[in-house]
């Protein structure tokens, strides 16, 4: 049986038996009656008895034991228990460490025994965690480092030989770590004090040998996750979200979130020059190996008192520098070497090989390269007082494993990258979604599980699948961007580069992931919410609250949280004290307990949020707006779209809900807000509702409400500056910039004095153009990016195409003036440009059947589309009319290269050019 299958209740088992064997070692330090007789230079065993006649030269002259036999307690330690912590850590992971880690289970008992700090925030009392934003949520592995480097000095000083030294150590240790488990919840002691911790992000990250991975596991419950037993054995996750990433939840995702960060070069290289420099000291004091390999630096007499000795001997002479002054300069300066060249190998590795391999690539090989040196440099020495008692095949056996496994490593981690891991994450979390659709997988995968196919063959399975429509991809794809952006696996903004595979297996466009993105957005705002915090560490500690609150109503017959509040009200305190639930939180959670319940709160969540965008949509039709109705039209479109997606969700509620009751209860809700879309929403011919919904909820939508869908014309300047600084939290940058325009127009110091970070360049212009201009209103024209976006919304060809598009074209265009009787383009000129009149006026002239027809054009209109985009010659000649006269133009070439890698916008323009030729054919 793997040890991944063993349950918690048997590493429990396990844990108590691994500490009671610890502090019997520790107690060895204070009453050893065992080892003398062990050790004993007449009586002992062969191996371990002290050999008298045996000249062990320290500095030129042999070590005087004083004794006929020593203890075994430190050599077991530092020979026995440290080495197998570091074997175990590179070929079990971290995942097996933390779970039989005497001092994390020791640091626990403050929390099993209920007597954890508690603070109290607002009417409630919750167990502290470690701030992410203090002094030592930001700098704890520097903390761990200097605890690891204090202590490395320390052994060297006296722990290694001295037992009392060495029992204070360990007692001051332990008392640290209860500590710490009594003053914050969670494993703050492992993830922000041990000493133990750099080791295992040494050893045990990315993953390690046989480690299992969590990302692509179907488990809740990863690798050393916190969790918890339940009386029937089933186990349930215990997270309280003390750190992010955790290392005990997924330690490659810690890994590649933490990569780039400049305290993980003195990790790696300062690890290596520290680990080297330890072990080289042994060479610069003693003057030669044999005092390492022998180990009696474990039990040779003295301690403090050899403090203030010499601590270098070098080529046969003393150095006359205290021992006390020259193990730290010596870990220093080999600590201090390690890092410095450790980063000038990457800086020469970037130019070696920077134009093949990725900073962040070259940086992991390094990584791991000093990994496996290490590893295998530890291996020379650790515990070779020990393997010298064994036969040299044995000797040569155990040589053999640790470097084969190293290597084994090695070739399985050298290529990793975090596009791999993310590919990986994303194939599982596919995974998921498809098992939801009903298809029989024994039959289709030819007697295979979902579960068995590898990540690259879900994403063919994806694209090949039988029955696995476009519809069902956007909805897999969409419950995987709600998952990926709850987790903070991506936001609004990343989203669209880190799922961009996902999106090319699934044959799904940028198009339809922005706005799948403004559905989420608007079905839960708090996704998009930068306040809010989203993580995989937070998703687990909420889902883990909630799955403990069910589990407590079903064991108690409950039928409501209120009546279990009532009931055992200091059950469920305790709960939120574990889990640290906050009112808003619970108040999020508690909904979920009741299918109907649920439903109603998030049908009263979308109703609430239809109310808000009709008001802003009133807001938006204002008289003392009407002269921006061209700026507007962004805004009212942008309103309008989120009201539709607002109005299907309801519909596809009471479509899947099968409660009748409950959905003409939304029905009436929906029909009384009235809104302007509804019966443009029911009367889609693709959406078909009339087929969808039962006769009776269709006649109740179609029944009028009390609210009048026509616009109020009594909203004051502060209302509508309202609704414009609420539009200032989209993520839409278009929308972003037109609001600040609109505000500085109402009123100027209704500008935000800071900017959401990171803003796009075209926020941050526009802000930056209007805070230049603090007393009076600026015409869109002083705005030259924000004025051509507006006419190119605004313009037939290019209305309602998406946000990056519009940018994208933004970008490309260019503003031409022409003064009256200026001849804009002659007949029988090629097209190399699209020329959209936004200021004056301009006149076609052209000849049908030998008569003169001349055409008038006002701002707004296109001039010469049907031969652009035909790519053919001036029909006809265009002459401004009008001082100035202003065109946006876009080069034909421009337009082409846009139109190749955006095929909605190439369907879009292929679609209106069908209708201009109809309507040039058979007339309008």
């Amino acid at each position: 049986m793997s040890w991944v299958s063993l349950s918690e209740r048997q590493f429990h088992r396990l844990r108590w038996a691994l500490t009671v064997a610890w502090l019997l070692l520790i107690g060895s330090l204070v009453v050893d009656p065992i080892s003398p007789r062990l050790t004993d230079a007449q009586t002992g065993i062969p191996g371990l008895r002290v050999d008298l006649e045996r000249c062990v030269p320290v500095q030129g002259q042999c070590v005087a034991l004083g004794s006929a036999h020593y203890y075994l307690g430190a050599p077991i330690f530092w020979g026995l228990v440290v080495p197998s912590a570091i074997l175990i850590l590179l070929i079990f992971g971290h995942d097996l460490w933390r779970r039989i880690c005497p001092l994390s289970f020791v640091s626990q008992i403050p929390r099993a025994l209920g007597i954890q700090r508690k603070v109290t925030k607002g009417k409630r009392a919750e167990v502290p965690r470690v701030n992410a934003e203090s002094w030592l949520g930001k700098n704890y592995l520097y903390v761990q480092l200097g605890w690891f480097f204090l202590g490395l000095n320390a052994r060297l000083l006296g722990i290694n030989n001295d037992r009392r030294l060495l029992l204070g150590w360990l007692l001051i240790t332990l008392a640290a770590a209860i500590t710490v488990g009594f003053l914050y919840g969670g494993k703050s002691w492992c993830n922000y004090f041990c000493p133990m911790a750099p080791v295992q992000k040494i050893y045990g990250e990315p993953r390690a040998l046989l480690a299992q991975p969590a990302h692509t596991s179907d488990s809740k419950i990863t690798q050393s996750m916190c969790r918890s037993v339940e009386p029937d054995g089933s186990e349930k996750s215990a997270c309280v979200a003390c750190q992010s990433p955790c290392i005990d939840i997924d330690a490659e995702r810690t890994y590649w979130q933490g990569i780039e960060q400049p305290q993980q070069q003195l990790l790696y290289y300062g690890y290596v020059g520290l680990v080297v420099g330890y072990f080289v000291y042994y060479y610069l004091y003693a003057g030669n190996w044999d005092y390492y390999l022998s180990g009696i630096w474990a039990y040779e007499p003295g301690g403090l008192e050899r403090w203030w000795n010499p601590g270098w001997y070098i080529a046969g002479r003393v150095i006359p520098v205290p021992k006390i002054v020259a193990v730290p300069i010596t870990l220093g300066l080999f600590t201090w070497a390690g890092w410095s060249w450790g980063r000038q190998l990457e800086r020469w590795a970037q130019t070696r090989w920077g134009s093949r391999l990725d900073p962040i690539e070259i940086r992991h090989r390094l990584y791991s390269l000093c990994t496996f040196l290490i590893f295998n440099f530890f291996f020379v020495f650790a515990g070779r007082s020990w393997l010298a008692m064994l036969p040299s095949w044995v000797q040569w056996g155990w040589e053999f494993l640790i470097l084969a496994g190293s290597s084994f490593w090695l070739y399985r981690t050298w290529p990793r990258h975090p596009d791999q891991y993310s590919r990986e994450g994303l194939a599982t979390r596919l995974r998921k979604q498809l098992a939801k659709f009903q298809f029989n997988w024994p039959k289709v995968l030819e007697g295979r599980n979902l579960s068995d196919l590898s990540s690259d063959e879900i994403y063919v399975l994806a694209k090949v699948l039988p029955g696995f429509t476009q519809e069902k991809r956007l909805e897999a794809y969409k419950e995987v961007l709600r998952e990926a952006l709850d987790e903070g696996y991506v936001n609004s903004s990343s989203s669209l580069k880190v799922l961009a595979q996902l999106r090319q297996q699934l044959d799904i466009s940028d198009d339809d992931h922005q706005d799948l993105l403004l559905e989420l957005g608007v079905e839960d705002p708090s996704l998009m919410d930068p306040s809010r915090l989203h993580s995989l560490e937070n998703s687990v500690r909420l889902s883990g609250y909630r799955r403990a609150l069910e589990r407590m109503l079903t064991l108690q017959s409950q039928q409501s949280l209120e009546e279990l509040i009532r009931r055992d009200p200091e059950s469920v305190q305790q709960l939120r004290q574990e889990y640290r639930i906050t009112p808003e939180e619970e108040a999020e959670l508690v909904g979920g307990l009741d299918r109907q319940a649920e439903r109603w709160q998030r049908a009263e969540h979308l109703l609430t949020q239809l109310q808000n965008l009709i008001q802003r949509f009133h807001a938006l039709n204002q008289p003392l707006l009407l002269r921006q109705t061209l700026v507007l039209n962004l805004l009212r479109a942008s309103v309008k779209q989120k009201k539709r997606l607002l109005v299907r969700a309801l519909l596809e509620m009471m479509e899947s809900n099968p409660d009748f009751d409950l959905n003409l209860r939304m029905a009436q809700a929906l029909a009384e807000l009235s809104p302007a879309v509804l019966p443009e929403v029911l009367d889609n011919p693709t959406a078909a509702w009339a087929s969808r919904l039962p006769y009776s909820l269709l006649k109740t939508l179609r029944a009028p409400g009390s609210n009048s869908p026509a616009c109020a014309l009594d909203l004051s300047t502060e209302t509508i500056t309202g609704h414009l600084q609420a539009l200032l939290a989209e993520s839409n940058p278009i929308i972003q910039a037109i609001s600040l325009y609109l505000l500085h127009t109402l009123d100027p110091a209704q500008l935000p004095d800071s900017l959401p970070a990171p803003s796009h360049p075209l926020v941050t212009t526009t802000a930056q153009i209007l805070q230049a201009h603090p007393k009076g209103s600026l015409a869109l024209s002083q705005l030259p990016d924000l004025e051509k976006l507006t006419y190119l919304f605004n313009s037939q060809l290019f209305a309602g195409i998406h946000t990056q598009t519009l940018l994208e074209l933004e970008a490309i265009a260019y503003f031409k003036i022409f003064q009256a009787q200026d001849i804009i383009s002659d007949e029988g000129d090629t097209c190399r440009e699209l020329l959209i009149l936004i200021e004056g006026k301009a006149e076609v002239e052209t000849y049908e059947r030998g008569h003169q027809v001349i055409s008038s054009l006002l701002p707004g209109q296109i001039l010469d589309e049907l031969e652009v985009l035909s790519h053919g010659r001036q029909s006809g000649r265009i002459t401004a009319t009008h001082s100035p006269t202003r065109l946006l133009a876009i080069a034909v070439d421009d337009l082409d290269r846009i139109l190749e890698r955006d095929p909605d916008l190439s369907r879009r323009i292929l679609e209106w050019e069908s209708r201009r030729l109809q309507q040039l054919l058979h007339g309008p």
